[in-house]
């Protein structure tokens, strides 16, 4: 029962390899109490998160998001940082993989995916909203 339950809900033993395309744009609030923490922003293949300055007013009443040390700093990477993949959920899952069909949503494409699943997990309080 249980191998069932890991084969049902893991990431998969050979993953999908997902990647930003290039000419993927998007944007997304990330929130937790109706304040805006920061913004996640994917252009040319590249991701990018900042601070907003209404967290930086509350800096003292909310932890800073792990990978994310420094409030004046815009990270960028062409790799979704740790943080913000946690909330696609793993491909294999049967009502995952139903919305994926139903829906054509690119597996490849991680702004895609986060498009549809980002929105909320249950590893953190915060909410992600495309904007």
């Amino acid at each position: 029962m249980l191998s069932l339950l890991k084969k049902l809900f893991s990431k998969g033993d050979e993953p999908v390899i997902t990647h930003l395309p290039e000419e993927e744009n998007a944007t997304f609030e990330l929130k937790v109490d109706k304040i805006k923490i920061g913004i996640l922003h994917c252009e040319h293949g590249e991701w990018q998160f900042k601070y907003t300055d209404e967290f930086k007013q509350h800096k003292d009443e909310y932890n800073r998001i792990i990978g994310f040390p420094d409030l004046d700093k815009v990270y960028k990477d062409v790799t979704l940082w740790p943080f913000f993949q946690t909330r696609i959920p793993g491909l294999k899952q049967p009502e995952v993989r139903e919305i994926i069909e139903k829906e054509k949503i690119n597996v490849e494409n991680e702004a895609a995916l986060l498009k549809r699943f980002g929105k909320k997990t249950i590893s953190n309080p915060y909410e992600l909203d495309l904007v």
